[in-house]
């Protein structure tokens, strides 16, 4: 990975329609894949759905897949903003991207983990997740109510809460204060899982570490690079070596604890998802100055953008899909054939977010913009 700084371009005019980045819409379904082969395969040999020996430990790093979507939330808010845009027009927006494809999805949901599967839980626990903020309050039942999947969105909902107030500020610095203060909020973050880790329960510091307050840093960083981006400074970047170093990294994150020495192995644990957010933020950017340049790629491709829309619905759908298929047929046997499992549940779940993204987040979508208040538009 080669980090010399290129001339920096004129800054560009904040007015100024940005290109669209396929390769990062590309990038979405290769995170929600990591996800759900992180939920498929499992935590341990005795977990899991699908588990595949030859995918695990190291789809267990399937999990900071969410922390990806968190860095490229800011940056793709950060790239796309246009000064002048009211708050009410935001928050409008971004409710008709999220809210429909969210409650239908909930529906199966329900049925599949409280009906049948007769999860506990409580009315102020779902309406929480019904709403989209079970993360900012501790002792819901489940740890995960609703849509577990839908933690991340909740958290998502307070980065939209707060972007219109912070982005003006965040403009008005300097890319050198702004790049130190997201340095600062990923130190905050290591310290905070450290201090978790000696003085809370388990539970609590789960809580803590999922709190939206707690992933602030990532997206204010996918916001950083952004800005400094659509400013002119640039970063010669390797995609491959970017891969390369992060597969080395997973290697000797995930045999940890055969290899180190106990103290280390708390470090790692405390700095991998500030870890991870560098690197997801490194990544986005040596794509997005790569398409900027001119030179797309697979990810750019009408297939890889395809599934990219359909992302969301397939990070939404995945997990009831795979508790269906378990409380019906069962563990599947924890051998390699278990990849054959995972292919078609796979296949299975694109086959469902293309159904949801056709026929109800898209056109929900549109309807929800064509019907916008003219009073967010004056």
């Amino acid at each position: 990975m080669t980090t010399t700084l290129l001339p920096v371009q004129a800054p560009a005019d904040a007015r100024t329609k940005v290109p669209r980045l396929d390769s990062l819409t590309g990038m979405r379904f290769i995170a929600a894949l990591a996800v759900f082969v992180h939920h498929t395969t499992g935590l341990a040999p005795d977990t899991g759905l699908a588990h595949a020996p030859v995918l695990f430990p190291y789809s267990t790093m399937g999990v900071n897949g969410v922390g990806f979507f968190f860095v490229l939330s800011g940056f793709l808010l950060a790239w796309g903003h246009r000064p002048g845009t009211s708050r009410g027009l935001f928050y409008w927006r971004r409710a008709g991207r999220i809210v429909p494809a969210h409650l239908v999805a909930t529906i199966p949901c329900v049925w599949v983990f409280y009906v049948w599967g007769g999860v506990p839980t409580d009315t102020f626990s779902f309406i929480a997740a019904v709403f989209l903020v079970q993360t900012w309050f501790p002792g819901v039942v489940p740890t995960l109510p609703g849509n577990g999947v839908s933690w991340t969105l909740s958290v998502e909902m307070f980065f939209y809460v707060l972007f219109p107030w912070i982005i003006g500020p965040a403009l008005r610095l300097r890319t050198r204060t702004l790049a130190l203060l997201a340095a600062a909020g990923l130190t905050a973050m290591w310290a905070v899982n450290w201090w978790a880790a000696d003085h809370l329960s388990p539970f609590a510091r789960e809580w803590v570490m999922r709190h939206p307050v707690t992933r602030l840093p990532e997206f204010a960083l996918g916001m950083v690079c952004a800005i400094a981006l659509r400013r002119g400074h640039r970063i010669a970047l390797r995609p491959a070596a970017l891969l390369a170093a992060f597969a080395a990294y997973t290697v000797v994150y995930c045999h940890r604890a055969d290899w180190l020495a106990p103290e280390v192995v708390r470090q790692l644990q405390w700095t991998v998802r500030p870890f991870v957010a560098v690197f997801s933020a490194l990544v986005v950017l040596a794509y997005a100055q790569r398409e900027l340049a001119g030179r797309r790629g697979a990810l750019s491709s009408r297939p890889m953008v395809l599934l990219g829309a359909w992302s969301y619905a397939f990070y939404l759908l995945h997990q009831t899909l795979n508790e269906y298929v378990r409380e019906t047929w069962g563990r599947f046997r924890p051998d390699d054939s278990a990849l054959f499992v995972l292919c078609g549940l796979a296949v299975t779940v694109i086959v469902m977010s293309w159904a949801l993204f056709t026929y109800v987040e898209e056109p929900a979508r549109k309807w929800w913009t064509r019907h916008t208040p003219s009073r967010l538009t004056s």
